[in-house]
C-alpha cells in the first residue's frame, strides 16, 4: 500500500510539473510558504491561478504567468472567512472593505445575533448590484423573523404566528441563507422559549443550514446558555455553534473549562457543535445590554414609560447595578465605554464613570446606573465592555472546535471609537497568539480562519489552497503581521499583509488597494 501511495504521489507530482511547463497562468505565485487551510504542515511551492480559480499548486519549474508574484519570505494562505460579521451596512459605504483586506479577510458572513434583513432576497439583490472587493454571505436572523411576525411583545407565538415564522425561515433559505442565527440575549428573541427556536431549526436543518447562537447569557448563566445552544442543535437536527464565545464578569472567569467540556461531551454523543471567538478581553454591543430584557417590552416607548414610573425605574436600576457589578461592568463603571451614539457623537470614547462624574455626582455603580438610564431614555448607543479574562480567551482559542471571527464590521475610518476587533481580529491572532505567545501554531490559526469556517458553512469551493478552488488568496509576512488598533485608538489598519487576491483578481498589491471589485454574493445550500 505504501508503494502504491508513493507511485501515486510521484505521478501527481509529474502531472503538475508537466502541466506547469505548458501553461501560462494569469497569476503565478512563486517561492511561497504554503499554509493550505486544512491544518497541514506548511510547505514550499508555487500556486497558479487561471480566471477566478486555483489551477495548480506545487512544484512547477518553468511555469510562467501574466502576473508573477515572488512570495519569498512570505506566507501564502487561503483568504480568511469571517463567520460572524456586522459588515452589511459598511459594505455600501466602504465597498473596498479595506479594514478587512488588511487583515486577510476575503469573505464575510452577515446576519448574526438573530438580526438580518427580512425578506432576504431584496438585500441580496442590492449586494449583487454593488461592486465590492470581498465576498458576502448571509444568515437569517430569528430575532428579525420574530419581530416581523410578533413585534417587540413579551409573549409566546401563537400556532398561526409560528407557521408564519417557519415560512419566512424557509424562504430565506431558498433565497440563499446559510442558516439561522439567534440572539437570545436580545429583545425580542429573548422572549422566545427554546422550543420556538427548535421549530425554526427543524426547517433550516433539512435545507442544509446551520444554527449560530449569541446565547441568552454569557455571564452567570453561561453554562445554561451553552446547554440551550446544544439542545437546539440536538433537537433541531442541525449543526449548532456557540458564537463569539467568551466568559463575562469576574465571578464567572474560568467557566470556559465547563463550557468546553460540555462541547466535547456533546460531540462525543454525536451532536455537531462548534465555537467561534474573537481575541480580546472586551466585548461590544448596545448600552441596552445593561437593561433587564423585560423592561424593553414594547421597544423604546415601553422603556421610557417604565423609566418614568418610580417603582419600575427602581427595579431597572437594581438590575443595571447588578450587571455593572457582576456582568459586563466587572465591578467598575470605567469598564463600560461608549463606542458611538447616533444622537450625541460627543459621548464616544467616554466611560460611564466619566459621564457620571461630568454630572457632578460621585462615581458609584448606583450613580452610573442613573447615568445609563438617562442616556437610554434618548436612545441606544454602542458600548465596549471590559469584563473578560485573558485565560478564558486562550483556553477557548486552543480548542480544536474553535474558529476565529471578528464580530466586527466594515468601519468608516475615524467614525466613533469602535471596538478594535473591527480592524485587528485576524492579524492579532497571527501576531500576538501565534508568533509572540505561541498559543496555537500558524497552520492551526489559518485553519481556524479559512478551511474550518468554509467546511462549517458548506462553502466547498473556498477555504483551501487546492486546484479547482476559487482563488481567494492572501500573502503576508509572518514575522511582522499584527494588529495596531487599540481601544483608545481603534482606527488603525493591521500590518503585514502585502497582497490579497479575491476570485482571481488582485485587490491589494504590494500593500495598496487596487481598483478591482471582484467580490460575489455567496449562497447557502438551500437555494
Amino acid at each position: 500500500m505504501a508503494l502504491i501511495g508513493n507511485r501515486l504521489a510521484v505521478a501527481a507530482f509529474l502531472a503538475v510539473a508537466a502541466f506547469s511547463q505548458q501553461t501560462r497562468f494569469d497569476i503565478l505565485i512563486t517561492n511561497a510558504r504554503i499554509v493550505d487551510g486544512a491544518g497541514n504542515p506548511s510547505y514550499f511551492g508555487s500556486i497558479g491561478v487561471k480566471g477566478d480559480s486555483i489551477a495548480a499548486v506545487g512544484h512547477m519549474p518553468g511555469a510562467t504567468g501574466e502576473t508573477v508574484i515572488d512570495a519569498k519570505g512570505m506566507v501564502v494562505a487561503p483568504g480568511f472567512i469571517d463567520i460572524h460579521s456586522h459588515g452589511r451596512g459598511g459594505i455600501f459605504e466602504v465597498p473596498t472593505a479595506e479594514n478587512y483586506l488588511r487583515e486577510g479577510v476575503t469573505t464575510f458572513i452577515e446576519g448574526p445575533d438573530g438580526s438580518s434583513p427580512i425578506p432576504l432576497a431584496p438585500f441580496l439583490e442590492r449586494l449583487n448590484k454593488t461592486p465590492r472587493t470581498v465576498n458576502v454571505g448571509m444568515m437569517v436572523g430569528h430575532g428579525s423573523i420574530r419581530q416581523e411576525v410578533i413585534g417587540l411583545a413579551n409573549r409566546k407565538a401563537t400556532a398561526e404566528e409560528m407557521e408564519r415564522m417557519r415560512g419566512i425561515a424557509r424562504q430565506a433559505m431558498r433565497d440563499g441563507a446559510f442558516g439561522l442565527s439567534t440572539g437570545l440575549f436580545y429583545v425580542p428573541a429573548n422572549y422566545a422559549p427554546t422550543e420556538e427556536v427548535i421549530e425554526l431549526a427543524k426547517v433550516v436543518g433539512p435545507m442544509g443550514g446551520i444554527h449560530v447562537s449569541h446565547m441568552r447569557d454569557e455571564a452567570a448563566s453561561i453554562v445554561e446558555g451553552v446547554r440551550e445552544t446544544i439542545r437546539i442543535g440536538e433537537e433541531g437536527g442541525l449543526p449548532t455553534q456557540v458564537t463569539h464565545h467568551k466568559v463575562i464578569g469576574k465571578e464567572n472567569w474560568g467557566k470556559s473549562r465547563d463550557t468546553l467540556r460540555m462541547v466535547e461531551e456533546a460531540r462525543a454523543r454525536g451532536i455537531d457543535v462548534t465555537i467561534d471567538q474573537y481575541p480580546y478581553t472586551a466585548s461590544s454591543t448596545g448600552l441596552a445590554a445593561l437593561l433587564p430584557q423585560w423592561s424593553q417590552d414594547g421597544g423604546t416607548a415601553g422603556l421610557r414609560e417604565r423609566l418614568n414610573a418610580p417603582v419600575q425605574r427602581g427595579r431597572i436600576k437594581t438590575e443595571i447595578v447588578n450587571r455593572l457589578q457582576n456582568d459586563r461592568g466587572a465591578g467598575d463603571a470605567k469598564n463600560v465605554v461608549i463606542a458611538s451614539c447616533a444622537f450625541d457623537a460627543s459621548l464616544a470614547g467616554k466611560s460611564l464613570a466619566d459621564l457620571t462624574q461630568a454630572r457632578g455626582v460621585a462615581v458609584s455603580l448606583e450613580n452610573a446606573a442613573e447615568t445609563a438610564m438617562e442616556i437610554l431614555k434618548k436612545g441606544n448607543c454602542s458600548a465596549v465592555y471590559h469584563a473578560i479574562a485573558e485565560e478564558d480567551v486562550v483556553r477557548i482559542m486552543q480548542s480544536p472546535y474553535t474558529m476565529i471571527a471578528s464580530d466586527g464590521g466594515i468601519s468608516v475610518m475615524g467614525a466613533g471609537v469602535p471596538h478594535p476587533r473591527n480592524y485587528g481580529t485576524f492579524a492579532r491572532v497571527l501576531g500576538l497568539y501565534v508568533r509572540e505567545k505561541k498559543v496555537i501554531s500558524l497552520e492551526e490559526a489559518v485553519r481556524k480562519m479559512s478551511g474550518y469556517p468554509a467546511q462549517r458553512l458548506k462553502i466547498w469551493d473556498r477555504g483551501l489552497l487546492r486546484p479547482g478552488m476559487k482563488a481567494d488568496v492572501v500573502i503576508f509576512d509572518a514575522a511582522t503581521v499584527g494588529d495596531r488598533a487599540t481601544f483608545e485608538k481603534p482606527h488603525q489598519y493591521s500590518v503585514g499583509f502585502r497582497d490579497v487576491i479575491v476570485n482571481g483578481k488582485l485587490v491589494m498589491k504590494d500593500g495598496s488597494v487596487t481598483a478591482e471589485r471582484p467580490g460575489v454574493v455567496l449562497y447557502g445550500p438551500g437555494r
